[in-house]
């Protein structure tokens, strides 16, 4: 496949302008090892240009001075734009993000569109200016009283950067752009090196629509970029996605100067089956959990905790469904999993499963790349039937279709096994009694569960986030917005 996206320049400060340095990244489609677009590498004076037009944007310029329902209107034209762009993109996130056609086009580009248009309708009828009751005080001047009032005022944060993962792309990148702009920031995206092209497209909508100079910027770049960003005293706030580790290298960064951090990171989720669980129903989440985009998803449910009375059963419903899974080139409507995002990505994942052989867990299925794909990253679906929460493969974040199945006995049991781990992101519980599944949900440590499987979609009124190592702060909701806004009070005097 010849190169079918080719940028020469980066986004920064409403313009396309040509990179301070000299090289360009060929991005590769996972599945084909065929190139599918290239971009300029920036470099830290590009970062440096793209704060400098955020900051004099929002000191200066009329986006955070704006009427909240003016920004409304734009916003609303960025989504409709998008929406009349969606097969493009969809093809887009197949193609470099390796995503199946169904989590193109639902999780990354209808989600992400779900969350835009929340915030556009939240921004027109939330109430930014709340007056609190009025009371009379006494004066401690003259010893009378005097008629006052507050109000609580909500006012944009500032200069806010948002770095994304590779693994959702799109769906990351939307989920920081929304709040950010809605709220009056002006914004900074640094994709992820291996999925700029998703990004850049923002920058051609946002020219297209007329968001105001130095409002929104791009750029791309390694790790020289990402420290200008998070280490510059010009930028107010960072929002991360991506692994743990990087997560703490970011908040340090950020401490010299105190910006605000919101930190979306690791997962080594858990999923409780009862002994009285739908087990079909709960097998195919299972198999979802450590599937879908090829389980490079921090929400993923990757140890499956399953009561000893049905954990043979269950494991065997497993393997069943994990062999009817299709591998092979996300473009083909039939596929159910795709590549991993790169050869160093598959070989950890790999090494991950030789780790977990050697440490005695059991392998039942896969572990290997399959038979007739030795062209892009593929990586078998891969089940662990694992006597221990303590072996690396239960512990640690391996970002690939490899799933620990282990067993317990009781509830107690389950819910210690489940909460015995750095991470809490998500969860989830199968049992028939909802008020059993709903006690069990309570005592697990994670920002969220899901229950028989749950709603099936993002909902994005409800905040999403985590407990521990999986981070810091919400998106989504209410909470999401806030975290890009001030709350000023003003006390005064009526007369």
């Amino acid at each position: 496949m010849p190169l079918t996206t080719h940028y020469e320049s980066l986004y920064i400060g409403g313009s396309w302008v040509k990179p301070k340095g000299g090289e360009a990244y060929t991005v590769i489609n996972p599945a084909t090892e065929e190139a599918v677009g290239e971009v300029p590498v920036g470099t830290a004076a590009d970062a440096d240009a793209a704060i400098a037009a955020a900051r004099e944007a929002f000191d200066h310029g009329p986006w955070p001075r704006m009427d909240w329902r003016e920004r409304a209107v734009i916003l609303q034209q960025f989504h409709d734009v998008l929406v009349a762009r969606k097969d493009e993109i969809v093809q887009l996130c197949v193609a470099e993000a390796g995503s199946i056609i169904p989590v193109a086009s639902i999780m990354q580009f209808d989600m992400a569109l779900d969350g835009l248009q929340y915030y556009i309708d939240q921004i027109q009828r939330r109430e930014f200016v709340i007056p609190s009751s009025v009371s009379a005080h006494t004066n401690w001047a003259t010893g009378g009283e005097t008629l006052g009032s507050t109000v609580k005022v909500y006012e944009p944060l500032g200069v806010s950067v948002g770095i994304t993962a590779y693994n959702y792309p799109f769906f990351l990148n939307l989920a920081k752009l929304g709040p950010a702009l809605a709220s009056g920031c002006t914004f900074i995206l640094k994709p992820a090196p291996q999925t700029p092209l998703e990004a850049m497209i923002l920058g051609e909508i946002a020219s297209e629509v007329g968001i105001p100079p130095g409002v929104f910027s791009i750029v791309t770049g390694g790790v020289d970029v990402g420290e200008k960003l998070t280490t510059d005293p010009r930028v107010d706030q960072i929002s991360f996605t991506g692994s743990d580790k990087v997560g703490a290298i970011i908040q340090a960064q950020a401490a010299p100067s105190l910006k605000r951090v919101a930190l979306e990171l690791g997962g080594k989720s858990a999923m409780i089956v009862c002994e009285d669980a739908d087990l079909e129903q709960a097998a195919f989440a299972g198999v979802v959990n450590f599937t879908n985009q090829c389980g490079q998803g921090c929400i993923l449910q990757t140890r499956q905790l399953v009561h000893n009375s049905i954990k043979d059963q269950y494991i065997e419903m497993l393997k069943a469904m994990a062999s009817q899974v299709k591998m092979g080139d996300p473009a083909d409507p039939d596929t159910g999993m795709g590549p991993l995002i790169s050869a160093a990505q598959r070989e950890r994942v790999l090494a991950y499963i030789e780790q977990g052989k050697s440490d005695g867990n059991s392998l039942v299925y896969g572990g290997s790349i399959p038979p007739g794909l030795n062209r892009g990253f593929f990586v078998e679906p891969t089940i662990f039937d694992c006597p221990s929460n303590s072996t690396a493969i239960a512990q640690e974040e391996i970002f690939g279709p490899v799933v620990c199945v282990i067993g317990f006995d009781t509830e107690d049991e389950a819910i210690a096994i489940a909460n015995d781990s750095q991470y809490g992101l998500s969860g989830g519980v199968f049992s028939q009694d909802p008020g059993r599944a709903y006690r069990i949900a309570m005592q697990m440590r994670t920002g969220g569960v899901l229950i028989n499987g749950g709603g099936g979609r993002l909902n994005p009124s409800v905040p999403f986030g985590g407990y521990k190592r999986s981070g810091i702060g919400r998106e989504y909701g209410e909470e999401g917005l806030n975290e890009y806004l001030e709350i000023k009070v003003i006390d005064f005097r009526a007369a």
